[in-house]
């Protein structure tokens, strides 16, 4: 079974700031449930954006390595895995760590998003 760890950028509608999504690579995110976790509507954002606040590719966005720290939400189904991997800066390119590793990397909040 593969274990990826897709990384997908968010703007969050009212405050305007980008949220980082680390989902297990079979969930689709349920934006509604993250919204409310949030408390504020999402947008999805355009190329330009998701450069700009992670200076990465979209399809090649690594959970770490960006410009500033991104608010990072932390699928909790990555947990089933002793092993995952997450893009690492281009779209054919990944490493390996495990999904406690990527909490502390990334000071993400771990939650269900599907």
């Amino acid at each position: 079974m593969v274990q990826i760890a897709k990384s997908l950028v968010f703007r969050c509608q009212n405050s305007g700031a980008p949220l980082l999504v680390i989902a297990s690579g079979v969930n689709r995110v349920n934006e509604s449930r993250v919204a409310e976790w949030l408390q504020e509507p999402l947008e999805k954002p355009d190329a330009n954006f998701v450069r700009e606040h992670t200076g990465f590719v979209i399809g090649g966005v690594p959970p770490i390595g960006h410009p500033a720290r991104l608010k990072t939400l932390i699928d909790e189904d990555l947990f089933q895995y002793d092993v995952i991997w997450a893009a690492a800066g281009h779209p054919k390119a990944v490493f390996q760590l495990t999904p406690q590793a990527l909490v502390e990397m990334t000071n993400g909040h771990v939650l269900s998003v599907k």
